[in-house]
This record gives structure tokens, C-alpha cells and sequence, in this order.
């Protein structure tokens, strides 16, 4: 759904490669000193970066929409297989693959797991954390972290190390039972698009204070910016059907102007952990979206639409204001563009409320996992392929995965030189295809703060040096300008505190007491019900599983600090 704009672009030809880069580490190794072909090192003969006779990695791998083929592959049978095997001397073998449709691949690794069939070699997955617990408690897997000290690079250890708290939530008794998939920091935290030629139109400035945000929309609602000579245009678009704080179109920012942050755990002012949902900040933020919705500042549908529903509004020209990730300049907001051709937008920074609070929700730099069998017969390949993605992929060098992973998938180059890319898709014999999704772990390997970082110093500047550097100086420019934006506004982020998995009250209550806080939150934005219905919310919430939650929840806390 993201498409390439969560990530850096992709840059390819394999090439020759130092063994002693190649080989993993022991705790005390460094990158010159790390074993290189030593056989007591691996499990099988290893020379020249790669097993002399190929070993097997037994794998299973969900088919999403995004992923893309051609020249005949799939998924058992591509460039990135052929990679593996010429590259490392590794084969990989699927044992079954399904689309990704209606929660396929998890509903199959349940269905594995509850008729007690033996497990692949490993097991990469993404979302329910409550199945990778499963998965874990099944007792075929091994201590991931016992193999990745031994086994892993210096480069993904740093990587990890940019956030230790990502274990947390597979470590049983100590043992870390599971490899975090690492993904891009703040690449879902949200900055303000704001329709620039309005504000010409209407004379007025972008806004920095709630104060000067009411000016705008109020204007945009009401002084016709679109000049059709109708009352059609509403101010901003925003959709609350999963959540209020999500991942685009989202309100939670809203909420973070009156120090309120829904949907999450968040650090309370004694230290502990609180639900953010039921705290008495969460008042004044729902009054003022009733406001909003009275005054037809928000869609009337609002409560209905989720996420890319809500984006609409402004794509068709007839919203303002949007906000969501520094990638939504990437998709969807080009539709804008397409829909209303003299249409201009800009990024802003998120204003501040009445008491100068600003607040919005953080991305979490993991948000899977790879189990490894306990009884695979070479635990080392899993390390020796994704050592190689983390030391050459992540952040590459002039080299290897130079323009992208393959020649002719992600990138091409025509006679002359010029490097056709994603943008230039037409230019790629049978289209651009996204090879690095065809990867173990999804997306090739990510230095979780690597890239938001160098978009903002290339915004700010900075003369791109470094083939990362002068691959993501080749982003549309506004991506760039925006990242900047969410870079120069981290201080302002409210992270998810609960990384761990749900509780047995959350499991057996969780559903309902989210019914229920949506149900009345809804209701008070809409009108339906008085704003004092709040305080009645929250003490029916603890009553029903809140209370006993809120202790699992803080239990479980009080063991990670």
C-alpha cells in the first residue's frame, strides 16, 4: 500500500565482495577481524563469501498485491532466488506460499500451528503480535538472540542496537525468541499538507497556532477557494472509522495539541503507563472536533471513511487541508494534481495548541519478526544472507547495489548511461519491478534512522557524497522537503509504550471495551451525545477490564525498564 515511498529508492549488480565483511561475528569481533571462511565457524564449507556446496533455507511467504513479477518468475523462481544461490550459496525452498488476502498467510501459519505441523526453517512475519507469541509458545523455535550474537555483522547489530526495546516483545525468560524486523523510523509520523494555492488566494499565511489554523479553515469552509461559486469545500480531511490516531488522515495530532494521545499507551506523569483514550486531556479535544464537525470544518462522513477513503476529499480538490506521512507525496496526493491540474500543495510542520503543546503519534522501527527453527540444520545461512542485505543493501557503496538489486527489475541503464527508475517505469523493459520485496525479511534490510536523517540533511543543504546519499537526493523534492519537516518535529512525538504482547484481558476484553470507546467518542464528535458522557465513558472502560488491564499492562512494564 506504501509502495516505494517508505523507503529509501533501490539501488544493484551484485559484486565481489570481502569474505571477512561477509562473515558473521562473534560478541568481541569487529569488522577486521570478524572469521572469514573458517569451517568451525559455519556449519557447512564457506569460501569466497558464500557455501562451497549450496545449503537450504526452508521458508514460507505471504503474496500481497504489491508484489509483481515478470519474465515468467514467481516467488519460488526469480531474481532474487538465483541471487541467493549464485551470491551465497543459498537455496531457498518454500514450502508454501498464499496471498496475502483476508489475512491468508497468518490464518495458514495458525492452521500449521494448531494441527501441530512441523515448521519451516524459518518464518518471517509481519502483524498479530499475538501469533508470533503463539508461534514462540509452540516450542519449535530457538533462542534468536543466543544465534544472532554469535552470527550477525557489526552493521545489523548497530542497526538493532538504534533501538533495543524492539526484543521486548519476544524475550521469554530472558532468551530473545525472535529477530525484529527492523523498518524506517518515522516513516508514518505525520506532517501538515496544506492546499498552497489557497492560502494565496485568500491572502492568508500557513498556520502555526490551533488559533491561526481556525482562521484558515474557517476560510476555506466559507470564502470559496476553489472559486466555483458554490459552498462545497470542507477544511479538513480526516477519517476516524478504525481510529482517530492512525496512519493517514489522521486526527491523533489533533489530540496532541491538548498533551491527549488516543488509540495507545502512553508514559503518565508518575511514570507508569496509561491508556491514552480515557485520560481527562481527551476532553477539550473532542469538544473542539464537535466544533469542527458543526461548523463543517470535517466531512460529515468523517466517522465513516477510513484512511485512504479520507484522503479523497483533498486528492478531488475539494478539501484543504490533509495530514499524514512525508511518503503521501509519493501517493496519493499526486491525484490532486491529476484531478485539478493548477493545484498546489506544500508540507508544514504540525501547529501548536492553546498552551503551546504539539504532540503526534511515533512509527515503531519494527513491526515483525523471523522465528528460526530449532532444529534447522544451518542456523548460520538466515546470517550469512541478511549480513550481506545489512552490509551492502542498507547503505550501499559504489559497488554493490549500486542503482538498485537488479538490472532490468528496479532499475535499468540505456546505452548511453542514463539510469531509468522507478519514475521512469516505461523506460524498464516490461515495467519497474520492486525485486527487494522479494527478500526473506520483505524489504532487504533497513537501518531504521539511515534514511529519514539524510532526507533531512539533503533538505537542508547537503551535498549528496555517498551513493546512499546521491540515490535518495533523486526523491521528488517535496518528499524531501517534508521528511525534513518530520525530522525537525520529532521532539513533539508521543510513542507507543506497550510493545509487548496483549494481555489476557486484552484478549479476552479487548474487543469489546474498543467498541465501546468508539462507539462513545463518535458519538460526542458527532453531536450525539454531551461531551460529560466522557467521564462515564472512562469509568465503565475500568469497570468492564480497563482496571485489570491497565495493571497487566504496567506489570509487564515494570519488567522491561
Amino acid at each position: 500500500m506504501f509502495k516505494t515511498w517508505q523507503k529509501p529508492l533501490r539501488i544493484l549488480m551484485a559484486a565481489t565482495m570481502l569474505s571477512g565483511v561477509l562473515a558473521a561475528c562473534s560478541n568481541e569481533s569487529t569488522s577486521e577481524n570478524k572469521p572469514s571462511d573458517s569451517n568451525e565457524f559455519y556449519s557447512a564449507p564457506f569460501e569466497n563469501g558464500k557455501y562451497v556446496e549450496p545449503v537450504t533455507i526452508s521458508t514460507v511467504f505471504p503474496i500481497t498485491s504489491s508484489l509483481k513479477f515478470k519474465n515468467g518468475e514467481n516467488i519460488e523462481n526469480n531474481v532474487h532466488t538465483k541471487w541467493a544461490h549464485d551470491t551465497l550459496g543459498i537455496d531457498i525452498k518454500y514450502l508454501w506460499t498464499v496471498s496475502e488476502q483476508n489475512n491468508a498467510y497468518q490464518t495458514k501459519l495458525r492452521l500449521m500451528l494448531t494441527s501441530g505441523q512441523k515448521m519451516p526453517d524459518i518464518i518471517s512475519f509481519r502483524g498479530d503480535s499475538t501469533l508470533i507469541s503463539d508461534l514462540i509458545e509452540s516450542g519449535q523455535f530457538t533462542d534468536a538472540g543466543e544465534l544472532f550474537d554469535k552470527y550477525a555483522s557489526d552493521v545489523y547489530k548497530k542497526a538493532m542496537a538504534e533501538d533495543p526495546n524492539v526484543w521486548n516483545p519476544y524475550v521469554r525468560d530472558g532468551k530473545r525468541m525472535a529477530i525484529p524486523i527492523l523498518e524506517n523510523a518515522y516513516n508514518n509520523d505525520p506532517v501538515m499538507y496544506i492546499r498552497e494555492d489557497w492560502l494565496k488566494k485568500l491572502n492568508l499565511k500557513a498556520p502555526t497556532t490551533l488559533a491561526e489554523l481556525e482562521t484558515v479553515m474557517d476560510a476555506f469552509v466559507n470564502q470559496d477557494p476553489d472559486g466555483n461559486g458554490k459552498k462545497d469545500t470542507i477544511a479538513l480531511s480526516v477519517g476516524f472509522k478504525n481510529d482517530l490516531n492512525t496512519w493517514m488522515s489522521e486526527s491523533g495530532w489533533i489530540f496532541g495539541m491538548f498533551g491527549a494521545m488516543p488509540n495507545q499507551w502512553n508514559k503518565a506523569a508518575d511514570g507508569s503507563l496509561a491508556y491514552g483514550s480515557i485520560q481527562p486531556e481527551m476532553k477539550p479535544t473532542l469538544t473542539k472536533m464537535k466544533e469542527w464537525m458543526e461548523k463543517g470544518y470535517i466531512d460529515k462522513e468523517a466517522g465513516l471513511y477510513d484512511e485512504p477513503k479520507a484522503t479523497e476529499a483533498f486528492t478531488a480538490g475539494k478539501s484543504g487541508i490533509i495530514v499524514g506521512p512525508y511518503w503521501m507525496t509519493g501517493w496519493p496526493l499526486p491525484d490532486l494534481q491529476k484531478n485539478v491540474p493548477d493545484a498546489e500543495y506544500k508540507a508544514y510542520p504540525l501547529p501548536a495548541g492553546p498552551d503551546g503543546k504539539m504532540g503526534r503519534h511515533g512509527t515503531p522501527i519494527s513491526t515483525g519478526a523471523v522465528l528460526i527453527n530449532k532444529d534447522m540444520e544451518h542456523k548460520d545461512a538466515f546470517f550469512v544472507y541478511q549480513n550481506y542485505l545489512f552490509d551492502h543493501w542498507a547503505n550501499p557503496d559504489s559497488t554493490t547495489f549500486v542503482h538498485g538489486f537488479a538490472k532490468g527489475y528496479d532499475y535499468d541503464i540505456a546505452p548511453d548511461g542514463t539510469v531509468y527508475k522507478e519514475l521512469q517505469s516505461d523506460k524498464i523493459p516490461g515495467g519497474w519491478i520492486d525485486a527487494i520485496r522479494y527478500t526473506l525479511t520483505f524489504d532487504g534490510a533497513i537501518i531504521p534512522n539511515l534514511m529519514m536523517n539524510t532526507l533531512a540533511e539533503l533538505a537542508g543543504g547537503k551535498e549528496p557524497t555517498t551513493q546512499y546519499e546521491k540515490n535518495l537526493a533523486d526523491r521528488i523534492p517535496e518528499q524531501i522537503k517534508a521528511a525534513k519537516i518530520v525530522i525537525d518535529q520529532k521532539d513533539i512525538i508521543m510513542p507507543e509504550m506497550f510493545t509487548g504482547v496483549p494481555t489476557k484481558t486484552q484478549v479476552s476484553r479487548g474487543d469489546m471495551l474498543s467498541k465501546l470507546e468508539k462507539e462513545v467518542l463518535n458519538k460526542i464528535i458527532y453531536g450525539q451525545a454531551p461531551v460529560e458522557d466522557f467521564d462515564a465513558f472512562v469509568q465503565q472502560y475500568m469497570s468492564s477490564g480497563g482496571k485489570q488491564i491497565t495493571e497487566e499492562v504496567n506489570a509487564w512494564y515494570d519488567t522491561i525498564k
